[in-house]
């Protein structure tokens, strides 16, 4: 049978006896976050010969760099999690309704020790380059430890996991301490008694704001622009409740790869928001605000669709800030000028009640923008801030950034990052024409960021280890997909973009935040099921779109 006798690595090792010494491997597994772990387990279950290579010194993917204050994940702990193993979710309790990054990190660690998985994975190991070979059909993976080669390269590098680095001028003559939230220090970071300074206003920095403002002497915030948050209302389950999730979790997956959103707890109003009076509506935005999370686009069925009904939603929360926060100069400062939806939605505990604070000030940085780092903090064109910590809370390069990181050849020695000069270029997202046996796991293309990652992640590797299984039994060695599959795939996911709200704001959606990269909405926003039926289609009709030889 295929598990027992398929091997590769007796077949991919160029080097004669006496040459130096390579890692060859069936498959080698860039990442080893949410996504790196899964497909390991899914294709040592295939009895494969696999390796992950992982920068950090422990599993946990983007969880385990971003250790920053307040950080916790935006998605349900009951459904930011993982549905293969009935075991794994009837032995794991969650706390709280929304993990922090210490709880999500533990769950990690546990899955890793509960599959043996640490063995298989080379840890403090960062991958500079991947070369194709035409000739051998094999993939040479160079890190900055060893060289491997591999039939199969699977890129799990994560979404949301190349935080941009500050490029601030003076910033070496900074005597004090800064940070980067996508790179938090493992140690604690001490704020007591210390003038800080924090630039964004995004997700991170969202969260990071009302812990670092309870400790800071001061706290001063640099916003260049304001983003929606909605609160978390986080609480401890109850045992009651858990046992209820327990004894109904085949329920809650099965309704969450039903979903758009990969989530079973998001339920999409089946009405427009301007077919109910106004009473209705503020009525059915009220529950959900007391609800918490990020439902508000989803009470009803057109909020990303249609500017007058998104205008409802995005109103009422602007009218929530201005309820919250004291200062009405400063309220309007928080409320966002775009669209809901547009950019990625907040969750908060205690955000915008933050700015009530003595010790916090808000400085908009489109009226007095920053003009260097000194020694002792920040000069704007207006004002001197001393301070003694920097939090730079500046995102990410979203969706490409840690793929274009690395160096990556396909055919003919054709570079990803050349060939994707003009903005992302796959089949599904999980496959570049010229890069064969090479899977981007959530990739550009795909839903992705768009929703429960989880979902996300889990529906892709399955789909790459079935694949992968097909190929192998089938006597398979190369597997690519094809420039017109890829080029229609492109304008598809370009024209559901088009067909939403996304377009009418710069986001990291459509990498804006990352000077001088390509204006392109990169996530497919076709929701999951429409997504996932493509998927299995295209497999059912024997990989349609890809070139198999």
């Amino acid at each position: 049978m295929y598990e027992e006798n398929f091997h590769l690595t007796s077949k991919l090792n160029p080097y004669k006896q006496g040459e130096p010494s390579l890692n060859v491997f069936d498959a080698v597994i860039i990442g080893a976050g949410f996504s790196g772990m899964y497909m390991l387990y899914r294709l040592l279950k295939l009895k494969l010969n696999v390796i992950v290579l992982e920068e950090a010194s422990d599993v946990g993917g983007t969880w385990y760099w971003n250790r920053y204050p307040g950080a916790q994940c935006d998605g349900e702990s009951i459904e930011y999690s993982y549905s293969f193993s009935e075991e794994l979710e009837q032995e794991w309790e969650w706390t709280h309704r929304y993990s922090t990054q210490p709880q999500i990190l533990e769950y990690a660690n546990h899955v890793a020790d509960r599959f043996n998985l640490r063995k298989h994975i080379n840890f403090n190991t960062r991958v500079t380059s991947a070369q194709y070979n035409d000739k051998l059909k094999n993939w040479k993976i160079k890190a900055n430890t060893d060289t491997y080669i591999a039939h199969y390269c699977i890129m799990a590098t994560g979404s949301i996991s190349s935080p941009n680095k500050p490029n601030f001028k003076g910033l070496d003559s900074f005597q004090g301490q800064w940070y980067l939230t996508g790179r938090w220090p493992k140690n604690e970071v001490d704020f007591i008694g210390k003038r800080v300074g924090i630039i964004g206003t995004g997700s991170s920095a969202v969260q990071a704001i009302p812990v670092i403002a309870q400790q800071a002497k001061h706290l001063t915030v640099f916003q260049r622009t304001a983003n929606y948050s909605l609160p978390a209302h986080n609480r401890l389950l109850g045992k009651e409740e858990i046992k209820s999730v327990k004894a109904n979790y085949s329920t809650i997956r099965a309704k969450a790869r039903n979903n758009r959103g990969g989530a079973a707890g998001t339920v999409v109003g089946n009405k427009s928001a301007l077919e109910v009076t106004a009473k209705e509506r503020e009525g059915a935005f009220e529950i959900q605000w007391n609800e918490g999370g990020l439902g508000i686009t989803s009470v009803f069925n057109d909020i990303l669709a249609d500017k007058k009904a998104n205008i409802t939603a995005a109103n009422f929360v602007k009218s929530k800030i201005h309820q919250m926060v004291g200062d009405p100069i400063t309220a309007e400062l928080l409320s966002p000028k775009n669209i809901i939806g547009c950019k990625r939605v907040c969750v908060d505990t205690d955000y915008y009640i933050t700015y009530n604070r003595n010790n916090v000030d808000l400085i908009d940085i489109n009226v007095d923008p920053i003009e260097t780092i000194i020694p002792n903090g920040i000069k704007t064109s207006h004002n001197i801030f001393d301070l003694d910590i920097i939090v730079f809370a500046i995102g990410y390069d979203a969706l490409t950034g840690a793929l274009l990181a690395i160096d990556i050849r396909g055919k003919d020695n054709k570079s990803l990052k050349e060939k994707w000069t003009h903005g992302p270029r796959t089949y599904l997202g999980l496959s570049s024409e010229g890069f064969p046996n090479m899977f981007t796991i959530t990739g550009p293309g795909s839903p992705s960021v768009l929703t429960n990652m989880m979902t996300s992640i889990e529906q892709h590797v399955d789909w790459i280890a079935e694949c992968i299984k097909f190929l192998n039994q089938s006597g398979k060695m190369e597997f690519e997909a094809s420039i017109e599959a890829e080029n229609k795939w492109v304008q598809h996911v370009e024209e559901i973009a088009q067909g939403t709200l996304r377009y009418s704001c710069n986001s990291w959606y459509l990498g804006s935040n990352v000077p001088g990269k390509p204006r392109v909405f990169i996530p497919y926003a076709g929701g999951v099921p429409t997504y996932a039926e493509k998927c299995y289609t295209i497999a059912q009709n024997g990989y349609q779109g890809f070139v198999i030889t």
